[in-house]
């Protein structure tokens, strides 16, 4: 990418710089108002590593992210406004969601029909069909990363491209890349990437919206691959009761081993139970339900591993900042004269081994 398409003067100069609202590994996101026009943007800080250093993310791999939006311009895509280089860090301005995550919408729902769920689920193929007609595979489809644009619509728009890439039939691509419940067999073997990879992940997010339970997910990382590889799911009868034989079938095109033989994004757009063909399949998907019981279920367990998380960070930090206080206290001490006391000397050595 050519850098010179980044801006070079202190950003402040042009925004206010707002609230934080999201973080990942080497960003934060803050809103920020444009001065002169006054529009909001999500403003994306991205740290560079600098160095040989670890703490941050490397340049080449902020530039592919970039140039994957550059390419981008759809209604349930994210876009990228403009671009800020600083010493320290890459500032990608965004286009503002605020709507919340889609499953969070649906959660605070009573009830939900399968044409509700399938029409939300054809924004999504929309979305990855024009990653994918521009040579794009995103592989991070997740919940987190489909998001509302407002509270006040129900527009779906596709966020998150740090691992997104542009491929090619003569590219080989293999990483173990993307989050364990939601990656595709050929992830976890080790195997050429593809848009393929992507519709694994539609299928995981759509069983999930029906049934409020993870088709993969086990007690271990290592159990959740097993299951993917070996295509352990199933469509019990408490959690699909209520789903609609063509919604199954939807999934069952998905979960596909061989990624050739699985469904691509325009056979699942053309699939009868986004698209139906017959008044029968209309009626099917009007009449079924999801089970929205054990996805309001699905969602607070979740949201407890998420504040048990944030709390385990915390407790981390602060034994950290404790052990780096009291070694500084010990080292400083120890360049006392020698007129210390053994108690004292003691009582360091306790305070120091307590912690």
């Amino acid at each position: 990418m050519d850098t010179t398409v980044f801006k070079l003067e202190p950003f402040e100069d042009h925004y206010d710089v707002g609230d934080d609202i999201g973080s990942g590994h080497f960003a934060v996101v803050r809103k920020c108002t444009h001065r002169e026009t006054q529009q909001t943007f999500a403003a994306k800080f991205i740290r560079k590593r600098r160095g040989g250093g670890r703490k941050g993310a490397k340049m080449e791999e902020i530039v592919k992210e970039i140039n994957v939006l550059r390419c981008v311009s759809h209604p349930n895509v994210i876009s990228l406004h403009e671009v800020y280089d600083t010493k320290l860090e890459v500032i990608l301005v965004l286009e503002l969601v605020s709507g919340g995550e889609l499953f969070e919408y649906i959660s605070e729902r009573e009830a939900l029909s399968e044409e509700e769920a399938s029409a939300f689920i054809k924004q999504i193929l929309e979305g990855v069909k024009h990653l994918h007609d521009n040579s794009i595979v995103h592989l991070d489809l997740k919940p987190e990363n489909i998001m509302l644009l407002d509270q006040n619509c129900t527009s779906i728009k596709l966020i998150d491209f740090g691992l997104a890439r542009k491929i090619s039939d003569r590219e080989d691509m293999r990483a173990m890349m993307g989050t364990a419940e939601f990656i595709a067999p050929e992830v976890v073997s080790y195997e050429p990437l593809s848009f393929a990879t992507d519709m694994w992940s539609i299928g995981v997010i759509t069983y999930i919206l029906l049934s409020g339970s993870s088709p993969f997910l086990g007690d271990t990382q290592q159990e959740t691959y097993h299951n993917i590889t070996a295509l352990n799911f199933s469509f019990d009868h408490d959690l699909f009761k209520n789903t609609s034989d063509l919604a199954k079938d939807f999934i069952e095109r998905l979960f596909v081993k061989n990624p050739r033989k699985r469904a691509s994004v325009d056979d699942c757009l053309n699939h009868p139970w986004i698209k139906p063909k017959e008044r029968r399949e209309t009626i099917a998907r009007r009449s079924a339900m999801i089970n929205i019981d054990n996805f309001k279920s699905f969602m607070a367990r979740k949201r407890w591993r998420q504040s048990m998380r944030v709390v385990s960070l915390c407790n981390r930090l602060s034994r950290s900042i404790q052990l780096r206080k009291s070694t500084d206290t010990l080292s400083s001490r120890n360049t006392l004269s020698s007129r210390n006391t053994l108690d004292e000397e003691v009582s360091i050595d306790f305070f120091v081994t307590a912690l």
